[in-house]
């Protein structure tokens, strides 16, 4: 091998991707039984240990940790087993002795292989059974091929055919589910080479898979729609009492109450219905495009594929996003209502703020006028209490002998003492405030 630079850790892996789900090559006349079992999104390994199971069981290797696909012998039968996103696929390939039946039953479409499969391993299989198909690819020679017997083979008149394959095939199938519980596709082998056969088999198996699974998000479309037409009605109710009301604080709230309620089953349903309409959608492309692969061409007397699935899935698929479109718009309603309820409750809030704010500083004012109406009564009291203890020492000065004017000493004393007090008063109550992490307000500034 050339010296390589070093390759990235993905290289191979994303080769082999490209080989991954081989066709299977079948040869007519052959037998198909496909099972779709939807299992979700955790249940691959769950799957995988299951077909495991089998190939131990028959003595036949078995898929390996981590593997999504695998085609394995089981002698009366092959097994093609796939993983998908949220469910799994079981294909039981055989080759039956067919023979012509003489009245066009159902017995082409019969599978003893396929039974002969351990009863319990089918019962166990992961999940449920969503889809459910026999395939029968035969020749002219040992299957009916005109429109009496192919009406008595599937039971009804009501089927969708077309040549495919530039000719090289013919394919029937009715869209229903059988008393045997599958539903039923007819494959007329012109001159298809193995894998060409193969391929075709795979693309009418996924057609039906995909088809199913695209349905699924109609049933929940459905459930929605009339959900949805109540959640508008209400919507309306409150946009209507929104202008209805006038400077109501409490009925404003009340409001926003229910339309955050209304908000939250909305996003509910979107959260729900996200996933499935979002895989609605991609299924409803593969099946498109596994239809386009056919290249199908018109049979005299019947639809083609193509005309039954736009005429049965399409509209489906079409309520399906007409539901999610219709979520969404609701959803940005609600928000765009919620804002502006939320605005005016803001608007409400910030002018009781406002007056608030004007009731503490009008209560502000009035305690600092009573503050400083009481710092003056202070000032007058302790400067009597002073001037009387002068009054007083002077008194007792002039009893001692010593010639002094009491009255005089104390009328003299008053402008000292007080001024002393009201200074000793101003830098206490300065004191204090630098200690509490105040500071000098201007009350008169704060109602300007």
């Amino acid at each position: 091998m050339a010296n390589l630079p070093p390759e990235h850790g993905l290289r191979r892996a994303l080769t082999n991707e490209m080989h991954a789900r081989p066709f299977a090559s079948l040869t007519a006349p052959q037998r198909a039984t496909h099972l779709a079992m939807l299992s979700g999104e955790d249940a691959a390994e769950a799957d995988r240990r299951h077909v495991a199971d089998l190939c131990a069981r028959l003595g036949a290797a078995g898929p390996a940790r981590g593997d999504t696909h695998r085609m394995v012998d089981l002698g009366a039968v092959r097994l093609k087993w796939e993983r998908h996103a949220e469910f799994s696929t079981y294909t039981f390939f055989e080759t039956p002795a067919l023979e012509t039946p003489a009245d066009g039953t159902s017995a082409i479409f019969a599978a003893p292989g396929f039974d002969s499969l351990p009863a319990e391993w089918l019962a166990g299989l992961p999940g449920e059974l969503l889809v459910g198909t026999r395939l029968a690819l035969a020749t002219a020679a040992t299957a009916p091929f005109d429109l009496a017997a192919l009406t008595r083979l599937f039971g009804s008149d009501n089927l969708a055919g077309s040549t495919v394959a530039s000719g090289a095939a013919a394919v029937f199938l009715d869209f229903r589910i059988h008393e045997d519980g599958f539903g039923h596709i007819l494959v007329h082998d012109r001159h298809l080479l193995p894998r060409q056969a193969g391929r075709l088999a795979q693309r009418l198996l996924e057609i039906e898979a995909y088809r199913t699974m695209a349905l699924l998000a109609l049933p929940i479309a459905r459930r929605y729609g009339a959900n949805l037409g109540r959640a508008a009605t209400r919507l309306t109710d409150i946009t209507g009492l929104m202008t209805a009301i006038r400077g109501g604080l409490s009925d404003e709230r009340r409001l926003l109450s229910e339309l955050t309620d209304l908000s939250a089953e909305i996003e509910g349903m979107a959260a729900a219905a996200d996933f499935r309409f979002g895989a609605a959608r991609a299924y409803y492309a593969l099946v498109r495009h596994r239809v386009d692969e056919l290249r199908e061409e018109r049979i005299s007397g019947l639809q083609t594929l193509a005309q039954f699935l736009d005429r049965r899935l399409a509209p489906a698929m079409r309520t399906c996003e007409a539901i999610a479109e219709r979520l969404e718009r609701l959803s940005r309603r609600i928000g765009g209502t919620g804002d502006l309820l939320r605005t005016r409750v803001d608007i409400q809030l910030e002018a009781q703020n406002t007056d608030l704010l004007r009731s503490m500083n009008r209560l502000a004012r009035l305690q600092l006028r009573l503050q400083q109406t009481v710092e003056g009564l202070s000032v007058a009291a302790i400067s009597y209490y002073l001037v009387g203890l002068v009054s007083y020492a002077a008194k007792a000065a002039k009893s001692a002998g010593l010639s002094v004017n009491a009255e005089l000493v104390a009328g003299i004393a008053i402008v000292p003492v007080v001024a002393a007090v009201a200074f000793g008063v101003r830098r206490l109550r300065t004191h204090l405030r630098v200690e509490s992490g105040g500071r000098e307000r201007n009350p008169d500034a704060d109602g300007a």
